[in-house]
């Protein structure tokens, strides 16, 4: 197919407004505005698709404010309303007869990023760069969701018999919308899922048929509190909790790498204290520990946390953790992704198909795809090669509208065969 005006609408106006995690008002309400124009049989919004235990939820000023945004925007009113609470995202179901049950997962949130200004970025310079400064989409959730939408086209059109439903997840570059969405009731009866990701430092026209190497991931965020006081007229009344954050971090970097995989930790996000004469009473850590398996996460989230423990005990401090995301590791299992890449052999603009790479990061997808396989069936982590200038995360990341083409193609051709073929 070809990539119709309507679609590439459709993505450069998401790009335009991007949302982060929670927070995808207008996202939300945009795609429900054209899933309506389809031929769905069912359309669920926000609370009906989730399940209510969610991590990272900001507090209500938060989702005020951007609630305010996306009306301000042009989002309706009444699609908003029901997603309070941020309780964000949809799923789309097309029944076209007797057959299986595939899904299509899509994520639609975006990074709190600045982006580029330049002109020869192509957002900045062809009128679509992001309307919500500080925020851009960097990693091509834009692409993603309006892929989305392609494949409903795509199978509405098509001879294909069986139900497609289409799972559009927020939150996951926090990782926790998948898990409320895999818990939400809509994916028990999925026999086959799809997963899909742009890029991936793969360039147009490759594609990977079934991603592995996924590493299960915990977020945390560490709060040490101490006792601020006079740092030139009496510095030992003060309890420095930056001196405590500093330990904790210089020391989370040293826990011991294992010999069962891989292993990594970061301290992403920093701060603490007031001003530079005053002993620092506050300060934080937002980080991050991530294994080859659950078992390797957990020694390092017991790591960390004894590490955070003492940090704060050395300088007299106290120390809160609280845990937000989190997300398990997955495989693709080889008889989907089997049919992934033969059809996208014969797809149009694509010269190069690996039958698996490891990704060496984390996705909440895999939330689903081990709800999917649990229960009997398949699943297949899919990315779609795009030509990027910037790297996934970076203030110059764009994505090659061509991929938007041969993504649906692939899509929808795969869920076309699998409602002839059982695998």
């Amino acid at each position: 197919m070809s990539v119709t005006d309507d679609l590439l609408d459709l993505r450069r106006d998401l790009h335009r407004h991007p949302e982060p995690a929670w927070r995808e008002f207008y996202t939300t309400a945009r795609l429900v505005d054209e899933l309506e124009k389809r031929p769905l049989d069912e359309l669920y919004v926000g609370p009906e698709v989730l399940a209510e235990d969610r991590r990272g939820v900001p507090d209500d000023d938060e989702l005020d404010e951007w609630t305010r945004r996306a009306v301000e925007a042009g989002a309706r009113e009444d699609i908003v309303e029901r997603l309070a609470g941020g309780y964000t995202g949809l799923v789309a179901v097309l029944e076209r007869g007797e057959g299986p049950t595939v899904g299509l997962r899509v994520d639609i949130d975006a990074l709190p990023i600045t982006e580029a200004e330049a002109d020869d970025h192509d957002p900045a310079s062809m009128g679509f760069r992001s309307e919500n400064e500080g925020f851009m989409h960097a990693c091509g959730h834009d692409a993603h969701a309006t892929v989305g939408v392609g494949v409903i086209d795509a199978i509405a059109e098509s001879d294909f018999s069986g139900t497609l439903k289409v799972f559009f997840q927020p939150s996951e570059e926090i990782v926790s919308g998948g898990e409320p969405m895999a818990e939400g009731g809509h994916l028990d009866d999925v026999e086959y899922l799809l997963a899909l990701h742009v890029g991936l430092d793969h360039p147009t026209g490759e594609v990977v048929a079934g991603v592995d190497g996924f590493l299960a991931q915990q977020h945390f965020r560490a709060e040490f509190s101490g006792q601020s006081s006079h740092a030139g007229g009496h510095p030992e009344r003060g309890r420095n909790a930056v001196q405590a954050m500093a330990t904790a971090i210089q020391n989370l970097y040293s826990i011991p790498r294992h010999d069962a995989g891989a292993t990594r930790v970061n301290a992403g996000l920093v701060g603490g204290g007031t001003a530079s004469n005053i002993v620092p009473e506050e300060a934080f850590i937002e980080g991050e520990v991530r294994g080859e398996t659950a078992e390797l996460r957990d020694y390092m989230d017991d790591h960390a946390q004894r590490i955070l423990r003492s940090a704060a005990e050395m300088y007299d401090c106290e120390v809160e953790v609280e845990y937000g995301g989190r997300a398990p590791g997955g495989e693709s299992d080889d008889a989907l992704a089997g049919i992934v890449a033969d059809v996208a052999g014969g797809v149009e603009g694509v010269d190069s198909i690996l039958d698996s790479d490891d990704l060496g990061g984390s996705e909440d997808a895999t939330y689903l795809m081990q709800h999917v396989q649990d229960r009997g069936g398949l699943a297949s982590f899919v990315c779609v090669g795009t030509d990027h200038p910037g790297g996934h995360h970076s203030p110059t990341f764009d994505v090659d509208e061509e991929t938007i083409r041969i993504a649906v193609d692939v899509f929808s051709g795969t869920i076309e065969r699998l409602g002839r073929e059982a695998v």
